[in-house]
């Protein structure tokens, strides 16, 4: 066999929890009847100087499963064996135990082992926000995973993250400045992490170099904050409360006796996207000695059915002890098995006790750190200043938004109305860029909105976001908008450059209620608060505003009135 003449290997680590450090622990961890499977042959390594295990084996499939499909298309008999290596190495380290899969290796690893945040915790911390070339983000509830790929890499602020909505699955980018072994043999070559439930990376073949390369990442994991532009993708914490976990148990329970209404949707595992989408046939068995029949995509109607009926207090474990098998062809035989796991990892809820919000993702439960929530609120309070420094007249309840933009310029005079005066370019073409609504006599660029909800501020927000980017990368747009300034101040020689320093978002909440930290919509305030650092790294500064909501009333002799 040729020896390997590259000193790193591109492969995925994890890290497992709840296995003690020694040899008969990680061996004891695994699957006993997945091993006689693969017909697994163990060793002992001692080259590491580390506890380890190695586990060498195969998947065989006497017949490809598409072999049938040939012979009945072409009536040619084809048979072809498959046959998959598998190498699984287990090692302790400092305490800890990791694991890393060669070929369908990481398929030995049990995922109840899997720590299910440690490729994303270390992505986190050392990819650089500027340089993210793949983020995997899922909405709660609405069972939805967005996947954006970037080869060539993106500002994080870029991609369009809800942060508020969604939670990172997936992580990877350029690393930030690691010394590991790849960096010290090929001090030139961009070195790229991906972190999820496991961390992709070149790691050091030789023994020395991967223990190494191991510590150094447990290191960032013990001693770093995540990166600035990144800190969101922590906003979600495990719960490790044995009396709140009791708790939240206990209300999806009873939620499983229910009428499906919604509130349980369908999450595909992350860390098993490959095999979701390879998949032809699935098979769910849930308190019972066998599988239902195969469907061609998982049956979440078929789980709850199974769950309703369970008695109270079993339903969640019925769940959890069943089983969702994964197979590459239709027959769904033994010998097409892809995958299987606990029926648990394939259901989300979000559950909300007082103000707390609580998700079951991946079988575990999650909860928004409120440290961070405690951090996001602080900012929104400085962001919202006793004095305004824009006066704006009250909003009459009724008029719709133009309605009420036009009219300011005739309460404030030096102010300019913008709305729908779009400029265009050649790259901004159709219906054009909307720069801002409203332009104050210092050149401020105002952001008007009345909202009901959050949707209607994140459209505002990245309003700003975009005008903001226009103008400073737009030589076309910014003399467009600067001209149209002009002529609405009568102004006349050539008009001076406008580069925007500020942008104010004011916003009539609801039927005016008061605007606070309190009373603006939790799910904005993250939105706002990220789009705040956006443009502080822009060099505008950003301020947010309530509008004053006026009745329109008539008097006895038929004359309008308007009461704030």
């Amino acid at each position: 066999m040729a020896a390997s003449t590259s000193s790193t290997s591109k492969r995925t680590l994890y890290r497992l929890k709840g296995v003690a450090p020694t040899i008969n622990a990680m061996f004891d961890a695994l699957d006993v009847e997945q091993l006689e499977r693969v017909n697994a042959e163990i060793d002992i390594p001692d080259r590491l100087g580390v506890p380890a295990v190695l586990i060498i084996g195969s998947f065989e499939q006497p017949v490809a499963s598409w072999c049938e499909e040939i012979v009945r298309t072409t009536g040619c008999v084809v048979s072809r064996p498959v046959n998959r290596s598998a190498g699984l190495l287990m090692l302790a380290v400092d305490g800890e135990v990791y694991a890393i899969g060669y070929d369908q290796g990481f398929r030995l690893v049990p995922d109840r082992l899997k720590d299910q945040r440690f490729g994303l915790s270390f992505a986190s911390r050392r990819v650089n926000p500027e340089k993210i070339r793949d983020l995997v983000s899922h909405t709660p509830g609405g069972g939805r995973t967005d996947i954006t790929l970037v080869p060539a890499g993106a500002a994080v602020w870029s991609l369009g993250i809800a942060e508020h909505a969604q939670i990172v699955r997936r992580l990877g980018g350029q690393l930030d400045g690691l010394e590991l072994t790849i960096s010290r043999d090929n001090p030139a070559q961009i070195s790229s992490a991906d972190g999820g439930v496991g961390l992709r990376l070149r790691l050091g073949v030789d023994a020395a170099d991967l223990v190494s390369d191991i510590r150094a990442i447990a290191q960032v994991l013990r001693a770093e904050a995540p990166a600035p532009g990144l800190e969101f993708v922590e906003q979600v914490v495990p719960v490790r409360d044995s009396d709140l976990l009791a708790r939240l148990e206990d209300t999806l329970d009873d939620l499983l006796g229910q009428a499906p209404d919604g509130r349980v949707g369908v999450a595909v595992p992350a860390d098993h996207w490959d095999d979701y989408t390879t998949a032809r046939a699935f098979r769910v068995k849930i308190n019972s000695r066998v599988a239902g029949s195969s469907t061609d995509d998982f049956s979440l109607s078929y789980v709850l059915d199974r769950a309703r009926v369970q008695r109270r207090g079993c339903r969640l474990t019925a769940l959890r002890n069943g089983t969702v098998t994964l197979y590459r062809h239709s027959r769904a035989e033994r010998t097409d098995e892809i995958w299987s796991s606990s029926v648990l990892r394939w259901i989300e809820t979000e559950v909300r006790l007082g103000s707390r919000r609580f998700f079951l993702m991946d079988g575990a439960w999650y909860e928004i750190d409120q440290e961070y929530l405690k951090v996001i609120r602080s900012h929104v309070e400085r962001l919202i200043p006793d004095s305004p420094s824009v006066d704006l007249p009250p909003w009459v309840l009724g008029d719709k938004e133009c309605t009420y933009n036009k009219s300011v310029p005739l309460q404030r005079p030096g102010y300019l109305c913008f709305d729908r005066d779009n400029v265009r370019t050649a790259l901004h073409r159709g219906n054009g860029v909307e720069i801002c609504d409203l332009l104050s006599p210092d050149n401020v660029l105002v952001m008007v909105k009345r909202a009901k909800g959050s949707d209607a501020l994140s459209h505002l927000f990245g309003q700003a976001l975009v005008a903001v980017q226009t103008l400073q990368n737009s030589p076309e747009a910014m003399q467009q908008f600067t001209e149209k300034v002009a002529v609405a101040r009568k102004e006349h020689g050539r008009p001076q450059s406008f580069q925007p320093t500020k942008v104010v978002f004011a916003i009539l909440l609801k039927d005016g209620a008061d605007l606070t930290a309190d009373s603006l919509f939790p799910f904005s305030q993250v939105t706002l608060v990220q789009t705040a650092k956006t443009l502080a790294q822009w060099n505008v500064e950003v301020e947010v505003i309530g509008i004053a909501a006026a009745q329109r009333t008539v008097d006895s002799v038929g004359r309008q009135r308007f009461v704030a």
